[in-house]
């Protein structure tokens, strides 16, 4: 069995966060570690109160896993503040923890900040050098390229800015738009759209914490990395659809199975 770990925020409603990685992690047949970040009283109508843990902590949670398991793949979610940013940027450079993929959250899907305002150029500057795969969603990629998406030609723009950050492959969630659910990637090669019909549904809380854990579980699997992008959509549509019908907000999604 593959070992995957994930770096991100504990959500006390289970949809989103740590939850969410570690269910995917399983749905996909790959055994799951966690370093935590920060601990969030959350639930479906929104966030309550964060608690953002000490960067040693953090560390320390990195090293634990990294001293002991062979990780195939790393997911790195809510990270807080820039010194729990440099913390994580440090590990890994001394750990082999497989391909990075790096969902950069940034609000909460009831709209409340999970990433301080300054830790945005550390995020862009020390990590997406690092990462593998950058998963933005339209509002996180305009934070990170200081560009208007709008369009999906606004998408393929911002897709290409960022590979300029020296980040290996980008995929930008075109969930925010109007229409059908068009997600751009791109990488060295070129740029590709990956086209779904849209799901119109409460329940999607926890939507791009899936959607990289399940990318990264797939390269822990040995997928390609533009195959590991294609399983993990279908699966968080699949998600979407088997939703559990739970809370009285923003719903955490089913099993994509």
């Amino acid at each position: 069995m593959q070992t995957a770990l994930t770096i991100a925020g504990s959500d006390s409603g289970g949809g989103a966060g740590i939850q969410a990685d570690l269910r995917t992690f399983q749905a996909h047949r790959v055994f799951g570690t966690s370093a935590i970040t920060a601990v969030t009283a959350q639930n479906t109508l929104g966030v309550r109160a964060v608690q953002v843990l000490e960067p040693a902590m953090v560390a320390s949670q990195i090293d634990a896993v990294a001293d002991d398991f062979s990780v195939a793949a790393t997911k790195i979610g809510m990270l807080a503040t820039s010194d729990i940013i440099r913390v994580v940027a440090l590990a890994l450079g001394r750990y082999h923890l497989g391909p990075i993929v790096l969902d950069p959250v940034m609000v909460a899907k009831g709209g409340d900040a999970l990433l301080a305002d300054d830790a945005v150029a550390s995020l862009r500057n020390i990590l997406l050098p690092r990462a593998t795969l950058v998963t933005p969603n339209i509002p996180e990629a305009e934070v990170l390229t200081g560009r208007q998406i709008r369009t999906v030609a606004d998408m393929r723009e911002a897709a290409v800015a960022l590979l300029g950050t020296g980040v290996q492959a980008v995929v930008i969630k075109g969930g925010h738009l109007d229409g059908p659910a068009v997600d751009v990637y791109a990488d060295g090669f070129g740029i590709e759209e990956f086209t779904a019909p849209r799901i119109h549904s409460a329940h999607t809380h926890g939507t791009g914490c899936t959607f990289s854990a399940a990318v990264a579980a797939r390269l822990a699997l040995g997928d390609s990395l533009k195959t590991a992008v294609r399983h993990a959509k279908a699966y968080v549509l699949r998600a979407i659809e088997q939703a559990p019908q739970l809370g009285r907000g923003h719903g955490p999604l089913g099993l994509g199975c």
